[in-house]
């Protein structure tokens, strides 16, 4: 499974990315320690974590502390040993007894802290309606994100590097 780990931390001089190695991880412990150490002084530090063009992973750091973390789709952690790394942590929904219906197409079921950015102007019902969206990407969603936070040029220059 091929990914993308973009980290973007914010200080007093604004915002700035750097993509992170977040390859044999053991843990989401792990990719927090990993995100402090790209800037320990920031006020904040995102991380976006696409998945094989089907998942996203969204890790929040204030100041170095108060871990949150917010996941497109609960499938990620059986499908992904990253998913499961990043989202372990997560209590995640039952599964549906219903059988499924092979005519109807399989919604996303969003996982984790859907506020984590309401506060950078992104707040949950925009997160969930993005994730859901038909047709849009990880990268898109990413992207969007991170116009509305304030990080989109850092973003854009990182996938250009």
């Amino acid at each position: 499974m091929s990914h993308f780990a973009a980290a973007v931390v914010r200080d007093v001089n604004g915002w700035t990315a750097a993509e992170l190695d977040i390859t044999g991880a053991a843990d989401v412990d792990d990719v927090a320690e990993r995100l402090r150490d790209v800037d320990p002084d920031a006020k904040v530090s995102l991380l976006f974590v696409e998945s094989d063009d089907t998942f996203l992973a969204i890790v929040r750091l204030d100041e170095g502390d108060d871990l949150r973390v917010f996941g497109s789709d609960s499938a990620f952690v059986s499908e992904s040993r990253l998913g499961s790394v990043l989202l372990a942590d997560i209590d995640l929904p039952e599964a549906d007894a219903a059988p499924a219906d092979d005519d109807r197409p399989q919604l996303a079921d969003p996982v984790g802290d859907a506020d984590l950015l309401s506060d950078l102007g992104v707040p949950a019902p925009r997160l969930l309606a993005l994730c859901g969206r038909e047709g849009m990407l990880p990268s898109d969603v990413t992207a969007e994100v991170c116009q509305l936070v304030g990080c989109g040029d850092e973003i854009e220059e990182l996938r250009d590097a």
